[in-house]
């Protein structure tokens, strides 16, 4: 019944909607990527440096070394919800570098029970039939060093598929622009830009399954949805510092300033834009072991009698690192603090170095 509940909620969400340009589009593009920037509550646009920057900044991928891949799991709505990440990036001289990840969000043997009952008015269980609804975003990414000092800069380019079962499909494309400045006393600033083409999704709606489904509930039919739709632009912008303390243990502070161009229930928010800020630390002991808190997603919650308060998300993770070969795990909204369902994030990186 979870899995017959979530698909209603996923296809009303596709068929009420009547206009081409939806304030949320694409969304399981913005939940994140690997469990280190995760624990951090996604304060990292700033200081990523590896194969991960593909997704938070591309400017980033300029700082390794070696080639790097990278694994990432998590499971939402009581395991419900699969969310997978795959990404690898390498260097193609001192100068720049490229990248490729895969995300997919997918919600997998769903009942379809829209003609559980036949036209007599029977209930007719072998008419239950099951499928997936996933969405996939491929991203490959370029990087550059700026001729000036201390500026580098990264370009994504995105392919969206979205799939819900047989019913429709969609295809989409967009543009991401990221530029990282490091000062010489090693502060780091990052402005990441997403979806700087508006991201353009195209639907695919399938007529005969469509039907069936409007006709399901009498009285309820329903003109065809729109096929359109556009993601609009987002932007981060970040700054960070690392501190030594006594050679062997360092201190990461970081924070984010996560901007939509749009009135949303951000703790700051305007007709203009709405701003959503983050904070996150990372501790660590001899590059070796990693302890790392963040807070974000403050939100304006309206309650039933109109009264507001404020929400927010902290997260809490660990690292370990030997070698080129990292484990990270984050747990998300730990606390139960925002209307977000706390999720536990495993992620994995090998650096490739470890095998020369």
């Amino acid at each position: 019944m979870k899995k017959t509940y979530a698909f209603l909620l996923l296809f009303t969400g596709l068929i009420t909607y009547s206009q081409a340009i939806r304030k949320y589009s694409n969304e399981f593009m913005n939940i994140g990527v690997d469990a280190a920037a995760l624990g951090m509550s996604n304060a990292v646009v700033s200081h990523t440096g590896d194969v991960n920057s593909g997704y938070w900044n591309p400017a980033g991928l300029l700082k390794m070394e070696d080639r790097q891949l990278s694994l990432m799991h998590a499971s939402y709505f009581a395991n419900i919800a699969q969310y997978d990440y795959a990404g690898f990036a390498m260097p193609l001289d001192d100068r720049s570098a490229v990248g490729v990840s895969l995300i997919r969000f997918g919600v997998d043997d769903i009942l379809n029970t829209t003609q559980l009952i036949d036209s007599q008015g029977n209930v007719d269980y072998n008419r239950i039939s099951l499928f997936s609804t996933a969405d996939y975003g491929l991203t490959v990414s370029y990087a550059r060093a700026l001729p000036l000092d201390g500026f580098n800069y990264g370009v994504n380019a995105k392919i969206i598929r979205r799939v819900i079962g047989k019913f429709a499909s969609s295809w989409g494309f967009g543009f991401d622009l990221g530029v990282q400045y490091q000062t010489q006393d090693e502060w780091k600033f990052g402005l990441m830009l997403r979806d700087i083409s508006t991201t353009y999704n195209v639907w695919a709606i399938d007529e005969d399954e469509y039907k069936k489904i409007k006709d399901a509930v009498p009285g309820q039919n329903q003109e065809l949805p729109e096929t359109s739709e556009i993601t609009l632009p987002k932007a981060q912008f970040g700054l960070s510092k690392k501190f030594i303390i006594r050679y062997d243990y360092s201190l990461l502070a970081a924070a984010n300033l996560n901007m939509q161009f749009a009135r949303t229930n951000d703790i700051i928010s305007t007709d203009v834009v709405s701003i959503d800020p983050a904070l996150g630390f990372e501790a660590g002991y001899i590059d070796l072991v990693f302890l790392r808190a963040g807070v974000g997603n403050f939100q304006k919650i309206t309650q039933i009698d109109n009264s507001s308060n404020v929400s927010f998300q902290p997260n809490i993770g660990i690292g370990f690192k030997y070698k080129g070969i990292q484990v990270d795990y984050a747990l998300t909204d730990i606390g139960d603090q925002s209307a977000a369902l706390y999720s536990n994030i495993f992620s994995l990186k090998l650096d490739f170095s470890i095998f020369r």
